[in-house]
Protein backbone atom coordinates (compact mmCIF):
# COMPACT_ATOMS: atom_id res chain seq x y z
CA UNK A 1 0.00 0.00 0.00
CA UNK A 2 1.00 3.63 -0.30
CA UNK A 3 2.82 5.45 2.43
CA UNK A 4 0.52 6.71 5.14
CA UNK A 5 0.12 10.44 5.32
CA UNK A 6 1.97 12.06 8.18
CA UNK A 7 1.08 15.57 9.38
CA UNK A 8 3.68 18.27 8.64
CA UNK A 9 6.56 18.18 11.12
CA UNK A 10 6.95 21.84 12.16
CA UNK A 11 4.27 22.22 14.83
CA UNK A 12 1.06 21.30 13.03
CA UNK A 13 -1.94 23.28 14.21
CA UNK A 14 -3.95 21.74 17.02
CA UNK A 15 -7.18 22.30 15.15
CA UNK A 16 -8.36 18.91 13.77
CA UNK A 17 -10.22 20.64 10.94
CA UNK A 18 -6.99 22.26 9.71
CA UNK A 19 -5.14 18.93 9.85
CA UNK A 20 -7.95 17.19 7.97
CA UNK A 21 -7.94 19.89 5.27
CA UNK A 22 -4.15 19.52 4.90
CA UNK A 23 -4.55 15.76 4.59
CA UNK A 24 -7.23 16.15 1.91
CA UNK A 25 -5.10 18.63 -0.09
CA UNK A 26 -2.02 16.39 0.15
CA UNK A 27 -3.60 12.99 -0.64
CA UNK A 28 -6.61 13.63 -2.90
CA UNK A 29 -4.83 12.88 -6.19
CA UNK A 30 -3.53 9.49 -5.03
CA UNK A 31 -6.82 8.55 -3.39
CA UNK A 32 -8.81 9.64 -6.46
CA UNK A 33 -6.62 7.46 -8.68
CA UNK A 34 -7.29 4.41 -6.48
CA UNK A 35 -11.03 5.20 -6.53
CA UNK A 36 -10.95 5.54 -10.32
CA UNK A 37 -9.23 2.19 -10.71
CA UNK A 38 -11.88 0.61 -8.50
CA UNK A 39 -14.85 2.14 -10.31
CA UNK A 40 -13.64 2.65 -13.88
CA UNK A 41 -15.63 5.88 -14.04
CA UNK A 42 -14.52 9.43 -13.22
CA UNK A 43 -17.80 10.49 -11.63
CA UNK A 44 -18.23 7.33 -9.58
CA UNK A 45 -14.61 7.71 -8.41
CA UNK A 46 -15.33 11.26 -7.25
CA UNK A 47 -18.47 10.08 -5.42
CA UNK A 48 -16.60 7.17 -3.84
CA UNK A 49 -13.75 9.41 -2.67
CA UNK A 50 -16.19 12.00 -1.32
CA UNK A 51 -17.99 9.30 0.69
CA UNK A 52 -14.70 7.97 2.07
CA UNK A 53 -13.49 11.44 3.05
CA UNK A 54 -16.84 12.23 4.67
CA UNK A 55 -16.61 9.12 6.83
CA UNK A 56 -13.00 9.94 7.66
CA UNK A 57 -13.84 13.51 8.70
CA UNK A 58 -16.36 12.24 11.24
CA UNK A 59 -13.71 10.02 12.89
CA UNK A 60 -10.67 12.23 12.25
CA UNK A 61 -9.80 12.82 15.92
CA UNK A 62 -9.73 9.08 16.66
CA UNK A 63 -7.66 7.90 13.67
CA UNK A 64 -4.02 6.90 14.06
CA UNK A 65 -3.58 6.05 10.37
CA UNK A 66 -6.01 8.22 8.41
CA UNK A 67 -4.90 7.18 4.93
CA UNK A 68 -5.24 3.49 5.73
CA UNK A 69 -8.74 4.21 7.03
CA UNK A 70 -9.71 6.17 3.89
CA UNK A 71 -8.44 3.39 1.63
CA UNK A 72 -10.32 0.73 3.58
CA UNK A 73 -13.51 2.80 3.29
CA UNK A 74 -12.86 3.15 -0.46
CA UNK A 75 -12.64 -0.62 -0.92
CA UNK A 76 -15.50 -1.60 1.34
CA UNK A 77 -17.78 1.11 -0.05
CA UNK A 78 -16.88 0.15 -3.63
CA UNK A 79 -17.84 -3.47 -2.92
CA UNK A 80 -21.13 -2.31 -1.36
CA UNK A 81 -21.89 -0.21 -4.44
CA UNK A 82 -21.09 -3.16 -6.75
CA UNK A 83 -23.46 -5.40 -4.83
CA UNK A 84 -26.23 -2.81 -5.09
CA UNK A 85 -25.48 -2.24 -8.78
CA UNK A 86 -25.88 -5.96 -9.53
CA UNK A 87 -29.58 -5.54 -8.80
CA UNK A 88 -29.92 -2.56 -11.17
CA UNK A 89 -29.83 -2.26 -14.93
CA UNK A 90 -26.15 -2.07 -15.98
CA UNK A 91 -24.75 1.32 -16.92
CA UNK A 92 -22.96 1.93 -20.19
CA UNK A 93 -19.47 3.37 -19.89
CA UNK A 94 -18.28 5.95 -22.40
CA UNK A 95 -15.25 5.46 -24.62
CA UNK A 96 -13.40 8.54 -23.35
CA UNK A 97 -10.79 7.73 -20.75
CA UNK A 98 -10.12 10.59 -18.32
CA UNK A 99 -6.57 11.59 -17.60
CA UNK A 100 -5.76 10.78 -13.97
CA UNK A 101 -4.18 13.63 -12.00
CA UNK A 102 -0.40 13.52 -12.17
CA UNK A 103 -0.40 10.24 -14.13
CA UNK A 104 2.83 8.77 -15.45
CA UNK A 105 3.52 6.17 -18.11
CA UNK A 106 2.58 5.80 -21.71
CA UNK A 107 -0.90 7.14 -22.49
CA UNK A 108 -1.65 4.36 -24.98
CA UNK A 109 -0.93 1.67 -22.41
CA UNK A 110 -3.04 3.44 -19.77
CA UNK A 111 -5.96 3.72 -22.20
CA UNK A 112 -5.80 0.07 -23.25
CA UNK A 113 -5.45 -1.05 -19.62
CA UNK A 114 -8.35 1.15 -18.44
CA UNK A 115 -10.59 -0.16 -21.23
CA UNK A 116 -9.66 -3.77 -20.45
CA UNK A 117 -10.19 -3.27 -16.70
CA UNK A 118 -13.68 -1.89 -17.34
CA UNK A 119 -14.60 -5.12 -19.11
CA UNK A 120 -13.73 -7.26 -16.06
CA UNK A 121 -16.24 -8.05 -13.36
CA UNK A 122 -16.27 -5.65 -10.42
CA UNK A 123 -14.73 -8.24 -8.10
CA UNK A 124 -11.94 -9.09 -10.54
CA UNK A 125 -11.16 -5.39 -11.01
CA UNK A 126 -11.06 -4.85 -7.23
CA UNK A 127 -8.71 -7.79 -6.72
CA UNK A 128 -6.32 -6.55 -9.41
CA UNK A 129 -6.34 -2.98 -8.10
CA UNK A 130 -5.65 -4.11 -4.55
CA UNK A 131 -3.03 -6.71 -5.46
CA UNK A 132 -1.05 -4.88 -8.14
CA UNK A 133 -1.80 -1.16 -7.82
CA UNK A 134 -2.09 -0.94 -4.03
CA UNK A 135 0.45 -3.77 -3.56
CA UNK A 136 -1.65 -5.61 -0.95
CA UNK A 137 -0.89 -9.20 -0.05
CA UNK A 138 -3.43 -11.92 -0.77
CA UNK A 139 -4.41 -11.94 2.91
CA UNK A 140 -4.85 -8.13 3.04
CA UNK A 141 -6.90 -8.20 -0.15
CA UNK A 142 -9.09 -11.00 1.22
CA UNK A 143 -9.64 -9.11 4.48
CA UNK A 144 -10.50 -5.83 2.70
CA UNK A 145 -12.95 -7.51 0.34
CA UNK A 146 -14.41 -9.88 2.94
CA UNK A 147 -13.55 -13.05 1.04
CA UNK A 148 -11.26 -16.05 1.53
CA UNK A 149 -7.61 -15.89 0.34
CA UNK A 150 -8.39 -18.73 -2.08
CA UNK A 151 -11.04 -16.52 -3.69
CA UNK A 152 -8.45 -13.77 -4.13
CA UNK A 153 -6.07 -16.22 -5.81
CA UNK A 154 -8.81 -17.54 -8.08
CA UNK A 155 -10.13 -14.08 -8.99
CA UNK A 156 -6.58 -12.89 -9.71
CA UNK A 157 -5.90 -15.84 -12.01
CA UNK A 158 -9.21 -15.42 -13.85
CA UNK A 159 -8.83 -11.63 -14.12
CA UNK A 160 -5.29 -11.82 -15.52
CA UNK A 161 -6.40 -14.49 -17.98
CA UNK A 162 -9.31 -12.33 -19.08
CA UNK A 163 -7.01 -9.30 -19.48
CA UNK A 164 -4.73 -11.40 -21.68
CA UNK A 165 -7.72 -12.20 -23.89
CA UNK A 166 -9.06 -8.64 -23.97
CA UNK A 167 -5.74 -6.88 -24.52
CA UNK A 168 -2.94 -9.15 -25.75
CA UNK A 169 -0.82 -6.02 -26.30
CA UNK A 170 -0.49 -5.75 -22.49
CA UNK A 171 1.40 -9.05 -22.23
CA UNK A 172 4.51 -7.30 -20.86
CA UNK A 173 2.48 -5.85 -17.98
CA UNK A 174 0.55 -9.02 -17.21
CA UNK A 175 3.54 -11.32 -16.85
CA UNK A 176 3.60 -15.08 -16.94
CA UNK A 177 0.45 -17.17 -17.45
CA UNK A 178 0.85 -18.43 -13.86
CA UNK A 179 -0.39 -15.02 -12.67
CA UNK A 180 2.99 -13.58 -11.68
CA UNK A 181 3.03 -10.06 -13.08
CA UNK A 182 6.22 -8.52 -14.33
CA UNK A 183 7.08 -4.98 -13.40
CA UNK A 184 9.74 -2.59 -14.55
CA UNK A 185 11.95 -3.88 -11.71
CA UNK A 186 11.70 -7.55 -12.69
CA UNK A 187 14.16 -9.17 -14.99
CA UNK A 188 11.53 -11.62 -16.28
CA UNK A 189 10.12 -11.10 -19.73
CA UNK A 190 6.75 -12.62 -20.51
CA UNK A 191 7.01 -14.91 -23.51
CA UNK A 192 3.87 -15.97 -25.33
Amino acid sequence: MSDDWVPPAPNPPDDPLVRFEEFVRARTASLWHAAYLLTGDRHHAEDLLQTALERTAVRWDRLDRPEAYVRKVLYTQAVSWWRRRQRRVPEVLVDATPEPPGGAGEPEVRIVLAQALRRLTAKQRAVLVLRFYEDCTEEETARLLGVAPGTVKSQTRHALGRLRQLAPELAGLLGDPDGTPTTGRDEKVATR
